[in-house]
């Protein structure tokens, strides 16, 4: 076999996508939008490799228009349909690529046609604004999963183990040029920790504290506060969505979840407390967070002292509005998400002073490995962040986080908005669906593939 042709290499045998439908325990809300309920794509792969061996794998993804297409000029479930449309139309793109490789080049290579194809559902259904780049993303993205939780099954290894030389043909060079030559994904590719940091989510209409509770609440037996949250799970890391567009609201908010959380912790007697705040682009300017962390700073320096990053605070449109950074990222680090898509994307953050980036399953593993190798070797910081994904796509965050050196753990928000959308996930891998002190416990994802133990796990779907 020659050495640019592993016999790990895997072909297409077929793609296969589900959509249930999933609602939201209470409604989540980000920057100016509100989720109650989407589509949460599974897809099954079958793959073969050169050894002539077939196997499946599954990945999953929320199609969460919201957040990858936000638009006043599309009603959300036109753009909802587009994206499930447009899912089934890369299954078939996918499908018909007839060559071997590993995931991650067979992912970039296809990644090229897949606007075209975001394009043509658009137009065919003359919706008045295209889908951009990053909706197109998070609809390939339970693709791409798929693809990497096959490629272990078939080779019968842990899929991060397959990261090296010996299984895949390309170097890191030919993705991010010759200084990455001799490289591979697996260099910056880390053994599992047995636990990992959990960021809960602080939702902008999120509850507080027990007070706030209404009859018109879930009673289900979980927590809806952020206080009791806290009593529950013990918890460390908390995500606060801001506003963006009120100072005054903004750095209440960021006092008062700071305050109750060290109210809690001082009851329970636990130590360690980190903070990030992220308004989903509303900030006009830098000048907006520079003001704010000014605020904060002299209303509550342990609440500033706590706050690790700041994410994506102004508009996506990296490319327009070309913000200089270097001020804000003075005083915290500021890391871009929503903007970033593409190398080019990243390359233009930096030189504007973005202090480093968000990775998201959703936005493919492929890339995201990518992404990581360069923000590693910039020694920049990233953090891996999880669109509320519930079931196995929480599992794909959680061992991304995982295998990978973020700047702390991961984002795991599904156990508070989707709960029920984490079984039957939840009875094979309880650790990871319920928080022990604060953190999520891998121990479980164990075996082949991407470790998500799909077969235990047994969740079906009717064709």
């Amino acid at each position: 076999m020659p050495v640019n042709e592993p016999a790990t290499d895997i072909r297409i045998r077929r793609v296969t996508a589900h959509y249930p439908f999933v609602r939201a325990r209470t409604p989540l809300k980000f920057g100016n939008v509100v989720v109650d309920a989407l589509d949460f794509c599974h897809v099954n792969v079958e793959v073969e490799n050169r050894r002539g061996r077939v196997a499946e794998g599954w990945g999953a993804m929320l199609l969460m228009d919201n957040w990858a297409w936000p638009t006043a000029a599309v009603p959300h479930d036109q753009r909802a349909v587009a994206m499930r449309e447009l899912n089934r139309r890369l299954c078939l793109l996918f499908e018909a690529y007839d060559d071997f490789g590993h995931p991650i080049d067979i992912f970039l290579r296809v990644e090229g046609m897949m606007q075209d194809a975001a394009q043509a559902v658009c137009r065919e259904r003359a919706l008045a604004e295209e889908m951009p780049f990053l909706g197109t993303l998070v609809c390939a993205s339970p693709i791409d999963l798929a693809l990497h939780d096959a490629f272990g099954h078939v080779n019968g290894i842990d899929s991060w183990t397959g990261y090296i030389s010996d299984f895949m043909a390309n170097d890191l060079s030919v993705h991010l040029g010759d200084d990455f030559r001799g490289a591979w994904i697996g260099d910056f590719v880390h053994p599992m920790p047995p636990r990992i940091e959990a960021f809960h989510l602080v939702g902008g209409l999120d509850k507080l504290r027990a007070a706030e509770i209404t009859p018109d609440d879930p009673h289900d037996g979980l927590p809806i506060s952020l206080d009791q949250w806290i009593r529950h799970e013990h918890l460390h890391c908390l995500k606060v969505k801001l506003k963006g567009t009120d100072l005054a609201w903004d750095l209440w908010r960021l006092h008062e979840v700071a305050r109750i959380a060290r109210e809690e912790h001082e009851a329970l007697g636990l130590s360690g407390l980190w903070f990030s705040a992220d308004t989903n682009e509303q900030a006009e300017s830098p000048d907006y967070c520079i003001e704010l962390l000014r605020r904060l700073r002299e209303l509550d320096p342990p609440a500033y002292d706590a706050l690790l990053y700041l994410e994506q605070p102004t508009s996506r449109d990296l490319h327009g509005t070309r913000f200089d950074m270097r001020a804000l990222a003075r005083l915290k680090p500021v890391l871009i998400d929503e903007s970033l898509t593409t190398l080019a994307d990243l390359q233009l953050a930096m030189e504007t002073g973005w202090s480093g980036l968000a990775l998201k399953a959703c936005k493919s593993i492929s890339a995201s490995l990518v992404f990581a190798a360069k923000a590693q070797r910039m020694g920049v910081p990233y953090t891996v962040q999880d669109l509320t994904n519930p079931g196995i796509a929480l599992l794909a965050s959680v061992g991304l986080a995982a295998h990978l050196n973020p700047l702390m753990g991961v984002e795991a928000n599904s156990r508070q908005f989707f709960p029920q959308a984490n079984e039957p996930e939840a009875r094979v891998h309880p650790g990871v669906f319920h928080l022990h002190d604060g953190r999520i416990d891998t121990s479980s994802m164990t075996g082949a593939g991407l470790g998500v133990r799909w077969d235990e796990i047994g969740r079906t779907f009717s064709f």
